[in-house]
């Protein structure tokens, strides 16, 4: 019996992770603002990991710039800045690697405290970089106040979560009309390895 309840849970799980793709997967298609589609990616973000903080940072130069929170700090938005050799934030930008810390964070050496962010006290730590055409161009974090085990389910969505970003990101430079005018087949069998345009 016990076998059969793990596995249900697991199943409802996975139709979870499901439906967090799906749900970003449709920002994508939408004619929406970037702000509001990566407000609307930490939303969900939060719901399915049930954190209390979640936070995009966003390459500008040498710096990572906060971009999206869910948590209350208009005022931070595009002001908040790191460098990248800064904090857990800026590791994982340079490391293209994933961290997640269960239990204090804050005393992790590579730990960047702001003074002005009540995360600087959370307990849990989970980042994943935000991936671009193979180019890391920001950070995604997720925090939790209390200690907090992640489990292999979460570091795999937020690492996917982090490459969806990053087509957002891609899709948002192209112009509106590109998609109309585009010869779709000729692009395919035309192409070799994909570059983006400057």
């Amino acid at each position: 019996m016990a076998k059969a309840k793990e596995l249900e849970v697991r199943l409802q799980r996975t139709e979870q992770q499901l439906r967090l793709f799906q749900k970003i997967s449709r920002f994508m298609v939408k004619e929406l603002s970037l702000q509001d589609v990566l407000q609307g990616v930490v939303s969900l973000v939060v719901e399915f990991t049930q954190c209390d903080s979640c936070l995009i940072y966003l390459q500008d130069g040498d710096d990572l710039v906060l971009c999206a929170s869910n948590t209350p700090h208009p005022s931070t938005i595009g002001k908040l800045r790191m460098r990248w050799n800064e904090g857990l934030t800026g590791w994982v930008a340079r490391e293209r690697r994933l961290v997640g810390i269960s239990r204090e964070a804050y005393k992790d050496a590579r730990f960047k405290k702001f003074g002005e962010l009540e995360e600087d006290n959370f307990e849990a730590f989970l980042s994943a970089p935000v991936i671009a055409r193979n180019r890391v161009v920001g950070v995604i974090n997720v925090q939790h106040r209390l200690p907090h085990q992640h489990t292999g389910g979460e570091l795999e969505v937020l690492t996917t979560v982090g490459e969806q970003i990053g087509c957002v990101l891609v899709l948002a430079r192209m112009a509106p009309t590109a998609v109309e005018t585009a010869n779709h087949v000729e692009l395919v069998l035309s192409s070799g390895p994909i570059h983006m345009k400057q």
